[in-house]
């Protein structure tokens, strides 16, 4: 007959998992001052995820938390991207301060040049565009 404590442990280290809630919501689409599709949602769902990177990687996989990290990481470089263009900034200069971007870290100097940024608008837009801004453009000249 045993007297003894006997003491079971788990190696396995305790996960705490996480709920992620997400909403989104479809937009109301207008047509001048018309509206021709209400606003739709918001909605919100609820999944869990897990408290670390480590416990994501047990939950979904290297392969998934990779590339929704990468996939989050080219929204990121694009948003740098689209205000160094409206800056007026060259391909090459646009590389050199962006080229050794570390993911999760700010990129300094974001600013937007409004004259730049209309310039680089304007010469994105079509012709008939084009035509419209030179007009407003005279328009604003003539006050």
């Amino acid at each position: 007959m045993f007297n003894g404590l006997i003491i079971i442990t788990n190696s396995r280290k305790e996960e705490k998992m996480e709920k992620l809630t997400v909403t989104a919501r479809v937009p109301a689409k207008k047509e001048g001052d018309k509206v021709v599709r209400a606003e739709i949602g918001p909605v919100s769902i609820t999944v869990d995820t897990g408290s670390t990177a480590e416990e994501m990687i047990q939950m979904f996989g290297d392969g998934a938390v990779k590339s929704n990290a990468d996939a989050n990481w080219v929204v990121t470089l694009q948003s740098n991207i689209r205000a160094r263009l409206l800056r007026g900034e060259t391909q090459e200069q646009i590389q050199a301060g962006l080229g050794t971007a570390k993911m999760g870290v700010a990129v300094k100097g974001a600013k937007v040049d409004p004259v730049q940024a209309y310039l680089a608008m304007f010469a994105s837009a079509t012709p008939q565009k084009q035509a419209e801004m030179l007009k407003e453009l005279q328009r604003k000249a003539a006050q």
